[in-house]
């Protein structure tokens, strides 16, 4: 049967609740207190806390539509199923195999992969054909063993052993998000997209027509550095060049975590080989072909990564956390994906000035019924566009000129963001030789620098979450109380980032803060941690929590009940916040806190660096 995105969202979250979920909203594109990502890559980020033991107020079966951004794979956007950004629908059980059965208890292989293949053949549900599934289980190697109950599981669903394929690790193992933490074998639900009758007997993943649809992950062990041995007389740390050894065992708390790709089994239920022919993509399609006056079926590279880019960008743009374009982090991102976007334009033959906002109202259109930040925050994304566009055409004028000068088109690219494709198209129409080779082996060494310095910069996050990393986060809500004294209660979080060796916050304010209001700022933080004052957790309804006056930095991801943290100054409360952890326990084991930094961040916020010790 056929069914759209909208309906496949509600059966879905329908479905998993009649199991004893609790439906929970999406969470920010931008991680909180999470270092190891820039943005929010699947539907466990926002959970991490709860996958490492911390208690969910919403229980421990939880359901939802997770917005996310994937930009690991930017040069391959143009195909039929990659998309930066995509909603992962996604369930999960919380560890609590052994509590009494009912909505409070957890599940783990066997009602997993059990529901999962219900949702999927049930006509009641989305009715495919089992015939044209097959799955894939862990195969096992010198880490952990072939994950023989799941294939158990399939063959007593009455899945033909030819159809359950044994992959490896690479295939099927999912996590750590970072270097060490959760992990564990997965088992992934595969979908032919060809004709029945030639149908394989026997699964092989190679084959395109085979699309993967649904992953179930079993977080059952947990991946951790192996000590090295340390005779005496020898350094404790590791030698210039040696590898680094890990070991894999058994974890106390049992996860589950599944994703099926919004888009991809939108394009299944419609019975299409292509997701940007699905209703997720249609109108934004139409609207590119209205301004290059092309067709999709003639230019679909090309309108599929203008589509593609500018919903990123949209939705990106449109988080609470103000973020805008950049040369840094998650804004160099963005400003990449919008400079794409335009090329592509370009190659189109789209010359209306500034167009890229009009992709983008159609995104705005079509997804602010389900997110409603994005006609909330409208405005601002149109301006970013505009002054983005502006930005890029100043700096092609400037590679033009640095073109004609014979400039390597290496230093062309990585200081003026000159794409390789339009120097080659300038210099063929100028009769200059591009040396396409050199360019390449260049770019090569510059990606692995960058992929280095990228992994030294975002390693740890909540998932390598330490004694160093939770201290910093419960400083956290005292410098949110702290800047609301001094500044005024005005000021709201717009963003955190938290290592182990430091706290970065950003917040709204207009103007730099001046030294005296740095220092009333750390005097109280100061004098709240010498006070060893309590930190006192409470699990009430989201309802009560805002009654009582508490701050919630992005309350859309929150559900129901929540958590909320008290620092208990006598009868007063000096901090009052929605948060989901993890906490110390008394103000004093902070040490001392010091801000390092105080800087722009972006229009209208402002951002604090800072250290404890």
């Amino acid at each position: 049967m056929s069914m759209t995105a909208k309906e496949i969202r509600q059966k879905y979250l329908e479905f998993f609740e009649s199991k004893g979920h609790s439906i929970i909203q999406s969470a920010s594109l931008i991680p909180e207190n999470d270092s190891s990502v820039l943005f929010t890559t699947a539907g466990m980020h926002p959970l991490v806390p709860y996958l490492m033991g911390e208690k969910h107020p919403a229980g421990n079966r939880l359901v939802d539509f997770q917005k996310c951004v994937r930009t690991d794979d930017i040069e391959e956007i143009g195909d039929t199923t990659h998309h930066t950004f995509f909603e992962m629908l996604g369930n999960w059980s919380l560890g609590d195999l052994d509590a009494p059965d009912g909505i409070g208890a957890g599940y783990f292989k066997k009602e997993s992969l059990g529901w999962s293949w219900e949702f999927l053949t049930s006509s009641q549900w989305l009715g495919l054909d089992p015939k044209r599934l097959a799955v894939s289980v862990f195969a096992g190697d010198k880490d952990a063993p072939f994950d023989e109950e799941a294939h158990q599981i399939w063959s007593d669903l009455g899945v033909d052993k030819k159809r359950i394929a044994k992959l490896s690790k690479a295939e099927n193992w999912w996590g750590p998000i970072g270097e060490i933490g959760p992990c564990g074998p997965d088992s992934e639900i595969f979908y032919w997209g060809g004709d029945l009758d030639k149908i394989p007997n026997s699964f092989n993943d190679d084959n395109d027509l085979w699309v993967e649809i649904w992953n179930n992950v079993f977080m059952e062990y947990n991946k951790s550095k192996v000590k090295p041995a340390c005779p005496v007389g020898r350094s404790q740390k590791s030698k210039v060049g040696e590898k680094e050894k890990y070991e894999y065992e058994k974890l106390a708390q049992k996860n589950v975590d599944t994703g099926m790709g919004l888009e991809r089994i939108t394009a299944v239920m419609q019975g299409l080989d292509d997701d940007y022919q699905t209703e997720l993509w249609t109108n934004i399609i139409s609207r590119i072909e209205e301004l290059s006056g092309k067709k999709y079926f003639e230019n679909k590279k090309e309108m599929r990564i203008i589509a593609d880019h500018l919903k990123a960008t949209t939705f990106v743009l449109a988080d609470e956390r103000g973020l805008v374009p950049s040369n840094t982090d998650q804004g160099y991102i963005v400003r990449r994906l919008i400079r794409r976007a335009v090329r592509y334009g370009k190659q189109l033959g789209i010359t209306q000035e500034f167009w890229t906002k009009e992709i983008s109202k159609v995104v705005i259109s079509d997804y602010q019924d389900i997110y409603p930040e994005l006609e909330k925050n409208q405005d601002f994304i149109l301006e970013q566009l505009d002054k983005e566009e502006i930005q890029f055409s100043k700096t092609l004028e400037k590679g033009l000129k640095e073109l004609e000068k014979g400039i390597d088109p290496f230093v062309l690219f990585t200081t003026y963001g000159f794409p390789i494709e339009m120097t080659e198209e300038i210099a063929k129409e100028r009769g200059i030789k591009v040396d396409l080779k050199d360019f390449e082996k260049k770019m090569k060494k510059h990606q692995e620098l960058s992929r280095t310095a990228a992994a030294g910069k975002f390693k740890g996050g909540l998932i390598d979450s330490s004694e160093e990393t939770t201290r910093l986060h419960t400083a956290a809500h005292l410098l949110l109380a702290a800047l609301r004294k001094v500044l005024g209660e005005d000021v709201q979080q717009k963003g955190s980032n938290i290592t182990a060796e430091r706290l970065r916050f950003d917040f709204s304010w207009g103007e730099k803060m001046t030294d005296g209001q740095k220092e009333k700022v750390e005097n109280l933080i100061n004098v709240a941690i010498q006070k060893d004052l309590p930190v006192i957790c409470e699990e009430i309804s989201l309802e009560e929590a805002k009654k009582n006056g508490a701050v919630g930095a992005f309350e859309n991801k929150y559900g129901d009940r929540v958590k909320v943290y008290k620092i208990v100054d006598g009868v007063d409360i000096f901090s009052y916040e929605i948060c989901g952890g993890p906490h110390i326990n008394q103000t004093s084991e902070l040490g001392k806190f010091k801000i390092t930094k105080e800087q722009s961040s972006s229009a209208g916020v402002r951002r604090i660096k800072a250290v404890i010790g």
